[in-house]
């Protein structure tokens, strides 16, 4: 591996962290009990002052890098309108636990519980890929306190038979060869299914650098992770309890992680106070592609009335 310094990822990941500092948000560590410790970026409670009523809005990455990695541009444009709180989920980036639950309703327990430790009475919550499972999650656990929701591209009513045309797709045998790369094949198979440009001329030093610097810590915890996710149904149907808060799904039209039909069907079920975003041109991480349009999707859903 190159050293640090060499390392285009490293050096990149400074330029996130000054991104996020300079959007009024600071690294924080949080224990929210006597097991689990989350890292996430917050406004500076020191800072805060009782005629900033903002709303909050809660943003949970998807499976992958930390979530400056994922966040980095909606972290720039909410934080003027919204009290915007950017948590690494357990396992991801410094966020860590003794306890031996590796569910999505663990993932979304513990962020409650993050939320109760800022005293955050009521929030926003959206969730990318993974971290919609958690958002969906934290919806129905706490109508009170969740108001409105916001999915992009999570297969929240993957089926078993979703996830073997996935692995199709890839042409890869297991989910863990695309979500937890370890080699430059097949981060480069991961990247041809998440994002709509190619990266035809990228070499092999790169990726491994990637691989390297964001994939590689706390492997065995995170492929739990993915086997203990419970929403992945056993058969034909999805019986997936509508939420009673207003929804947004917002969706690239090339996604081929989890294709458009998906978001279709999870506005069905999702209950009528749901509305679907189709973002041309972008495959499974709009907010990214094209975060002009993601953001201003998001913004308007979330400013306006019910």
């Amino acid at each position: 591996m190159a050293p640090s310094f060499l390392s285009f990822v490293s050096l990149y990941g400074i330029y996130l962290r000054r991104c996020f500092a300079t959007s009024g948000l600071t690294s924080q560590f949080i224990d929210i009990d006597d097991h689990t410790t989350i890292h996430l970026w917050a406004p500076n409670p020191d800072h805060q002052t009782p005629q900033q009523q903002k709303p909050s809005l809660l943003l949970l990455h998807g499976f992958g890098p930390s979530a400056m990695w994922q966040w980095r541009r909606q972290a720039q444009f909410f934080s003027p309108h919204f009290h915007v709180y950017v948590p690494d989920l357990v396992f991801f980036g410094d966020s860590t636990t003794k306890s031996k639950e590796r569910s999505e309703v663990f993932q979304a327990v513990s962020m409650g519980q993050l939320m109760e430790k800022l005293q955050v009475k009521k929030y926003h919550v959206m969730g990318t890929s993974y971290g919609g499972f958690v958002a969906y999650h934290m919806a129905k656990l706490w109508p009170e306190k969740v108001e409105k929701v916001v999915i992009a591209s999570s297969g929240v009513n993957m089926r078993k038979a979703d996830n073997m045309e996935l692995l199709q797709r890839a042409n890869v045998e297991n989910v863990e060869e695309i979500m937890l790369p370890e080699t430059a094949t097949q981060l480069r198979t991961l990247t041809r299914l998440a994002i709509s440009r190619r990266f035809t001329m990228v070499p092999d030093f790169f990726w491994k650098d990637v691989i390297n610097q964001l994939y590689s810590e706390n492997r065995n915890e995170k492929l739990q992770l993915l086997k203990g996710i419970t929403l992945l149904a056993g058969d034909d149907s999805c019986k997936l309890p509508p939420l009673q808060q207003d929804v947004l799904i917002v969706w690239g039209d090339k996604d081929q992680i989890f294709p458009l039909k998906m978001a279709y069907e999870l506005k069905e079920l999702t209950g009528k106070k749901t509305r679907l975003e189709i973002i041309q041109n972008t495959s499974h991480v709009p907010q990214i592609e094209n975060s002009t349009r993601f953001n201003n999707i998001v913004k308007n859903f979330l400013c306006g009335s019910s």
